[in-house]
């Protein structure tokens, strides 16, 4: 990660903030080759000619974001935004400049769902884009955009459409990651479920919770995505060509794929969670139910001991020389009776 914080510069100039990832200047869909300062980039920017500048950012402080904000003339309160970070997913519009929100989503790698596991790990991605310029922020576990970048310069029809492109290619990766994420998650669902519904012990509530709370961390990060998409996808934004939207709508259909599967897991999480519950009043009172056999069974020779340990003189059977035996012989039928009558009735 270090070298992906590390900053470019060139000779002359204001440098770039150390923040930096890549800076690049881009014309009818192609990098001009060299490095650039923020002087070079203001003085060859012209949308009316096609060239564009994209920097990439990772994490960067509120001086070093305030540079580039100067440099762009970028609205401060996206600016803070992007600085401070931690915003649901959104789009908004300052004059002629868009900012859009995006919440990254990595899986985290495990053996097996725990009642603290850590499934779901989120990030953020801010684009700014406006007449000649697209900036993206990355923060937390963002993953990098150099693939991103190599894959539009490999396209320069599709860059050729400006910073619009950008926002669409970052869009599409991050969607895409959800689709991953989406998929992988499912795995785990389908090994919980299968174990709940196993014959056996019920599973620890606590790991079907667990699993619930990192599907709400993906659900949030996921579902306030659907307007902004739907907005770019139709066209009525200004600032995207409509090549672009239509592209848009592809990265809209993904999202929705990707929501009605969180919407599937969270139905089924819940119902995992709530068979559990069951499960577990099912297992206490089979419990109970043998407790109060045992206890039934014991009962019974309890109360003729009981009886004859009263020591009177005239009892029953007393001075018989066959009294012990009938006694015991006695306690042996009724307890056996009282035990096929609760195995019959599956108390035992």
């Amino acid at each position: 990660m270090a070298a992906e914080r590390g900053g470019e510069g060139g000779g002359g100039g204001a440098v770039l903030p150390s923040a930096v990832v890549d800076c690049a200047l881009y014309e009818d869909g192609h990098r001009i080759p060299g490095q650039v300062t923020l002087d070079t980039v203001m003085k060859r920017i012209d949308p009316r000619e096609g060239r564009f500048a994209w920097i990439g950012l990772y994490e960067p402080t509120e001086e070093q974001l305030q540079e580039v904000a100067e440099a762009f003339g970028l609205h401060p309160l996206a600016v803070e935004d992007a600085v401070h970070a931690h915003q649901r997913p959104k789009l908004e519009r300052y004059g002629d400049m868009l900012f859009l929100v995006l919440k990254t989503i990595v899986y985290v790698e495990h053996e097996t769902v725990t009642a603290t596991s850590e499934i779901v790990d989120t990030g953020e991605i801010m684009v700014f884009a406006g007449p000649g310029f697209a900036i993206t922020v990355r923060h937390g576990s963002a993953p990098p955009l150099d693939d991103v970048r190599r894959q539009l310069q490999d396209d320069p029809q599709q860059l050729g459409c400006g910073p619009a492109a950008v926002l669409h290619a970052v869009a599409d990766m991050v969607v895409d990651r959800y689709v991953e994420v989406a998929d992988a998650f499912a795995g785990d669902v389908d090994t919980l479920e299968a174990e709940v519904f196993s014959p056996g012990r019920p599973v620890d509530a606590g790991r079907i919770y667990q699993l619930k709370r990192e599907l709400l961390e993906f659900k949030r990060a996921v579902m306030p995505l659907a307007g902004p998409l739907q907005r770019l996808g139709e066209g009525a934004v200004p600032g995207v060509p409509s090549e672009v939207a239509t592209y848009f709508r592809d990265v809209a259909d993904h999202h929705q794929r990707v929501s009605e599967q969180i919407l599937s897991f969270d139905e089924l999480v819940s119902g995992m969670l709530s068979a559990s519950i069951a499960q577990l009043g099912v297992q206490q009172n089979a419990d109970m139910r043998r407790i109060s056999a045992w206890a039934a069974l014991i009962a019974v020779p309890t109360m003729i001991v009981g009886v004859y340990g009263m020591n009177f003189e005239h009892m029953p059977e007393l001075r018989s020389p066959y009294g012990y035996p009938a006694v015991w012989g006695f306690m042996a039928i009724v307890c056996t009776v009282v035990y096929r009558a609760l195995r019959r009735n599956k108390w035992l």
